[in-house]
């Protein structure tokens, strides 16, 4: 069994003391790739360093969150377009709009998700297209208006560790955009309703993620006592997915890793 985590913050400091470890433990769990997730100025290059530094294992994306949105200048976008401009930066984002922290003003997240949406127009436009890597929480009607500001213009686009509503789910669907899930599934207190709504996702328009080291499952036995998410509990997910969905694990593997590497166009793995 093969799996794609397409969303694991590896450059977080709470991996620096045992980073190669936490990949052994990845690969032997069936991680075949994975994709680091960019999502400030600080750590977007990082995450293009380590996809560099484990070539074919590795992938990374390049962005700015929104609760970093107040850091994105003039200086802050040519930095990005820069860092697409790596093969191994597969996607545009983690970008978006997050109201239910507020760490940066309304305004500025908004400034920052659309600049980082032309940056995507302008990589099509160069023959490099790439897709998005997309962050939604609390902010639904908003985001869906600033994506409708770009209709014809954008390519694939997936939204990454989706926690929302039904009404939400169906909209992006409608949009034939992909949806990300992560352990958020395994929380009873918060996830329960996912439970139900991961039967409505179209294998081809459904990836799964870590993002690590964040969002541990609940539900995984034994839990660790430092409550670090990490890429290996990416077989756990996929396990309580398919029980949600009603199918054999190795499908739902099957299906998820097929769609990712579509996605973010990553060859097959060497042997």
């Amino acid at each position: 069994m093969q799996l794609i985590d397409i969303g694991a913050n590896l450059s977080h400091d709470s991996f620096d003391h045992d980073r190669d470890a936490v990949l052994q433990r990845a690969r032997d769990a069936g991680i075949a790739q994975l994709v680091v997730t960019g999502a400030s100025r600080e750590h977007s290059p990082k995450a293009l360093a380590l996809a560099q530094a484990h070539p074919g294992l590795l992938y990374a994306t390049a962005g700015v969150h929104p609760h970093h949105a107040v850091e994105y200048t003039d200086e802050c976008d040519a930095e990005m377009r820069a860092l697409h401009a790596h093969a191994e930066v597969v996607a545009v984002g983690e970008c978006g709009l997050d109201y239910y922290r507020d760490f940066s003003p309304r305004p500025s997240q908004r400034r920052a998700f659309e600049r980082q949406l032309q940056i995507c127009v302008d990589l099509a436009v160069e023959g490099v297209g790439k897709p998005l890597f997309l962050h939604q929480r609390d902010a639904h009607a908003d985001f869906m208006a600033m994506m409708r500001n770009f209709d014809g213009k954008l390519g694939p686009a997936v939204v990454h560790c989706f926690t929302g509503t039904r009404v939400e789910l169906f909209d992006y669907l409608d949009q034939d955009w992909h949806i990300g899930i992560t352990g958020w599934l395994c929380d009873e207190r918060r996830g329960q309703h996912l439970r139900e709504l991961v039967k409505h996702v179209p294998a081809q328009r459904l990836m799964i993620e870590t993002d690590a080291p964040y969002l541990l499952p609940r539900t995984a036995r034994p839990q660790p006592s430092h409550r670090r998410n990490e890429p290996m509990y990416l077989a756990h997910i996929v396990e309580e997915l398919a029980r949600d969905r009603g199918e054999d694990v190795a499908v739902t593997a099957a299906a998820t890793t097929a769609t990712a590497r579509a996605f973010f166009r990553l060859p097959a793995p060497a042997l």
